[in-house]
């Protein structure tokens, strides 16, 4: 699979929502204590609802059991739980706690996309439908080898579907991707849209895009601008590449781009990451 660029309050959010589950009742009400000793039977998460088994699995998966954790959350996605399938997906594709296949993880996204694919954006398990949809616009993009095969126009499908009805920012990055050597005015469309709602890439890539098609300095400097945003938000993996990026384009400008480029992206942060700003105080504290 393409190696995804990570985006502010993405799958870490969804990472988030999924362990809170620990906090909201694993087991229910606490039975009333009678006196008498527990019977000594193996509760299986067949014994449990649906939610409780999505629930229980939560619990076995961040306590470090995740073999357990694999049984619970089978159960959960096999009546109904999209949270347990799209875990599930997740654990397959990175090998987590399992052994790592991309057909079963291709499998437990289809399974959400085909039952929960037209849910409501605003249902509680929207974010983990979109990210289903992510996962297998990916899979149809690359393919799987000797199972899936390679469909383009299946993969924009779906990445459209996410985009549009989810407004997914993951899904907007890689239609952004699809369409930049070839339709520039799209591109820049959905890393746009990507690009406010925070995705690093996108910015970095909407930045690129936008110094390259640009008529005027002006417009070259907006483009800097994004280049500039990304570079100061981007950690990790994608630091390396948006810090060339944002250099090789730095060299090349005159010194008045490079200022207004500054000032738009200083105006922007101040706008829309004030947490950023708050930190880098800290830190010269």
């Amino acid at each position: 699979m393409r190696k995804k660029v990570s985006r502010l309050g993405g799958s870490g959010m969804r990472t988030v929502m999924f362990s809170s589950l620990l906090f909201l009742g694993l087991a229910g009400p606490a039975a009333a204590f009678d006196g008498q000793p527990a019977p000594n039977v193996s509760i299986g998460p067949q014994d449990l609802s649906p939610t409780e088994a999505l629930r229980e699995g939560a619990r076995q998966y961040y306590s470090g059991n995740k073999v357990e954790a694999l049984n619970s959350l089978q159960y959960a996605a096999e009546n109904g739980q999209p949270m347990a399938a799209w875990k599930l997906g997740e654990m397959y594709s990175k090998g987590d706690g399992v052994q790592e296949d991309d057909l079963r993880a291709f499998e437990y996204y289809s399974q959400i996309v085909r039952e929960h694919g037209d849910d409501s954006p605003s249902a509680p398990d929207a974010p983990f439908v979109s990210s289903a949809l992510v996962a297998l616009g990916t899979y149809y993009l690359n393919g799987i080898d000797g199972t899936v095969p390679k469909n383009e126009a299946r993969a924009r499908q779906i990445f459209t579907h996410a985009a549009s009805y989810f407004g997914d920012a993951e899904a907007q990055y890689e239609l952004g991707q699809m369409y930049q050597d070839n339709n520039s005015r799209m591109a820049v469309r959905w890393y746009n849209l990507a690009a406010l709602k925070g995705h690093v890439g996108a910015q970095a890539r909407l930045g690129e895009t936008l110094y390259n098609i640009g008529s005027s300095e002006k417009k070259k400097a907006r483009g800097l601008m994004w280049l500039t945003v990304a570079r100061e938000q981007a950690v990790g993996s994608e630091a390396d590449w948006i810090h060339t990026m944002h250099e090789q384009y730095f060299a090349v400008s005159p010194e008045h781009v490079r200022e207004r480029a500054r000032s738009l992206a200083d105006g922007w942060i101040e706008q829309n990451r004030p947490d950023m700003l708050t930190a880098q105080k800290l830190k010269t504290q």
